[in-house]
């Protein structure tokens, strides 16, 4: 590390958006046979913990601009694996549900984790020091 604290590689920012996509290429070929992108997968991991959720829950979720989230749904859709209902109480509020393709899905992308540490030579507990170490950088506190 330089004393330059304008130098480049001493930036959190560029080291930050380096390792990110950095990341978003490793997984492209993993979630490619399922179908996926990065995006996509993320919108489908938080369904699989919880659905339905609300685009705006959804959005938050994922950290998210609904407007930004919104296409992303419209082509899961698209592919049969999510489907969209507005509700009947307040037709502003649009949820989206898994179907039982998006349901299916789960099983392939239990894969995805193991193939992930295998590309980048980490294990569980590394993974989950790096993600914690990122925690005040995403906005929520590490896991315990």
């Amino acid at each position: 590390m330089t004393d330059d604290l304008l130098a480049i590689e001493n930036q959190v920012c560029f080291a930050l958006v380096t390792a990110a996509r950095n990341v978003v290429s490793i997984y492209r070929p993993v979630l490619e046979p399922l179908g996926l992108t990065h995006p996509q997968y993320l919108v489908m991991l938080a369904l699989w913990e919880r659905s339905p959720l609300s685009l705006r829950e959804l959005a938050e979720e994922l950290a998210m601009e609904p407007a930004t989230l919104s296409p992303l749904v419209k082509r899961l859709e698209a592919q049969g694996r999510v489907s969209r209902i507005r509700r009947t109480d307040d037709e502003r509020m649009l949820d989206i549900s898994l179907t039982p393709d998006g349901h299916a899905l789960r099983r392939r992308a239990l894969s995805v984790p193991a193939q992930i540490m295998a590309a980048v030579g980490m294990d569980v507990a590394e993974l989950a020091a790096l993600r914690d170490g990122l925690a005040p950088f995403a906005g929520r506190r590490p896991s315990r």
